[in-house]
């Protein structure tokens, strides 16, 4: 049916919480309104009281594909992404071959077409010498430009102090950044080594990719941008050191912002001991004082997005010794129950985590008629029940690697629906085989 009618639910959109029906026709919400009379041949949905929100919006994944699908593809990674409420993402181009020019960008959107069950755009990479194919861009052939600034990704580090000043000055879009301090990184390692030889422990790894790293490299990307007024956003911040670089603005009034996410703001370095090499990321996971310095920043308005950097690995890869394991961990799954159970614990509040993981991305990016709930908007729909508890088993992992950090932990909240672009692609913990996700388009250029 190409009409769905959605009675009895909590709406969470906007800031506001409030009761509605929401009447969606073919792939747009029609009406909202507190009571929707239809004809018997609608599709009806009784949320019955539950909380229904904005599709949450990743503006941070690494899928994999091309060249590394033994971890992950397109396919398995937005089958994972629904289930967990995800409905669109922006993938980034640490892939093989790297996406650094137009052929690799068509080739990936070429993949994604039919294929991707979630909404997709995708990332151009800045490199040292690719600054032409950058200026050469239009608004919507890429979400932005990944610019790689610390030691960990090959060649894709941009670290030539001119070519980061031609990026900031020219790119027709924004900046995204992973920063890091290649250089005290290195220093720190060779310290660790000193003390340790080859097998460092998995403890070490915040004082490795410390906070000063992740300061020195994210201060200059601010300053750079600042020099020439370049829309950036800081990806994946981990240290109470760098919140005093960013303003608590509302988002609108900024053209620098700040990207928090998931796993900062539920691990911290107690939990190395527990989980190992599965919860080394770059940048990593750092203190409990870190970790509460975030939350108090994303109430604060200081951090504008929650997001996932969802970077899977095998079992096996990750099973190395600590130089040889790869950084990354799946989160795409299970991004939004953990939210809630942040929710539950009255550090954040659910009006928050839907203004920061669905309208902030939406905004800053200026995705087109996506992340609200409104009329005329695309139908990217949550169904949240927060009274259904959801334990995390290896028979319930979508992700191709097939572990999550969170395995034997009970959520809360359990995904009930996930509706893409009006049709519902997942249904009490059923993909229904719908393929309906788009390419996203944008309006914000620099």
């Amino acid at each position: 049916m190409s009409k769905i009618i959605i009675r009895n639910a909590k709406i969470i959109n906007e800031g506001n919480t409030f009761d509605s029906d929401i009447l969606i026709d073919n792939e747009r919400i029609q009406k909202i309104a507190p009571s929707i009379s239809v004809d018997n041949n609608v599709c009806a949905i009784d949320a019955n009281g539950r909380f229904l929100i904005p599709g949450m919006i990743d503006d941070q994944v690494h899928c994999r594909e091309p060249g590394l699908t033994h971890k992950a593809d397109l396919v398995t990674e937005s089958s994972a992404a629904i289930a967990g409420g995800i409905t669109s993402f922006m993938e980034m181009p640490n892939v093989e071959p790297k996406t650094i020019n137009k052929s690799a960008l068509d080739d990936k959107y070429n993949r994604a077409k039919d294929r991707c069950r979630t909404n997709y755009g995708f990332y151009l990479g800045a490199n040292n010498t690719n600054i032409e194919v950058i200026k050469s861009l239009s608004l919507n052939d890429a979400c932005g430009i990944k610019a790689f600034m610390g030691a960990s990704t090959g060649n894709m580090l941009i670290d030539d102090p001119s070519a980061l000043e031609l990026l900031f000055e020219h790119s027709p879009i924004m900046v995204v950044t992973h920063c890091e301090d290649s250089p005290t990184i290195w220093k720190n390692e060779a310290q660790a080594r000193e003390k340790y030889g080859e097998d460092v422990p998995m403890s070490e790894h915040p004082h490795i990719r410390s906070d000063l790293a992740c300061y020195k490299s994210s201060s200059t990307a601010i300053n750079l941008a600042k020099k020439y007024d370049a829309l950036l956003h800081v990806l994946h911040l981990t240290s109470a050191k760098e919140m005093e670089l960013f303003s608590n603005k509302h988002r609108s009034e900024k053209r620098i912002t700040a990207e928090v996410c998931v796993h900062h703001l539920w691990f911290d370095e107690n939990d190395y001991a527990v989980h190992g090499t599965n919860i080394k990321c770059n940048p990593a996971i750092k203190t409990n004082d870190d970790k509460m310095a975030l939350i108090e920043a994303l109430r604060s308005g200081k951090i504008d997005v929650i997001a996932t950097d969802h970077a899977p690995h095998t079992s096996e890869e990750k099973k190395s010794s600590y130089f040889d394991a790869p950084a990354g961990l799946p989160l795409v799954q299970h991004a939004l129950p953990a939210l809630f159970d942040l929710v539950a614990k009255q550090e954040i509040s659910m009006e928050l985590v839907v203004d920061r993981a669905c309208h902030a991305p939406a905004d800053l990016f200026g995705i087109e008629s996506r992340g609200y709930i409104r009329e005329g908007y695309y139908a990217d729909l949550v169904l949240l029940d927060i009274n259904k508890p959801n334990q995390i088993t290896k028979d319930n992992i979508l992700y191709k690697c097939g572990w999550s950090p969170f395995d034997g932990h009970t959520f809360k909240t359990s995904i009930d629906t996930t509706i893409v672009n009006g049709t519902i692609v997942y249904d009490e913990g059923i993909l229904t085989g719908a393929i309906v996700g788009k390419r996203m388009t944008f309006n914000r250029a620099r």
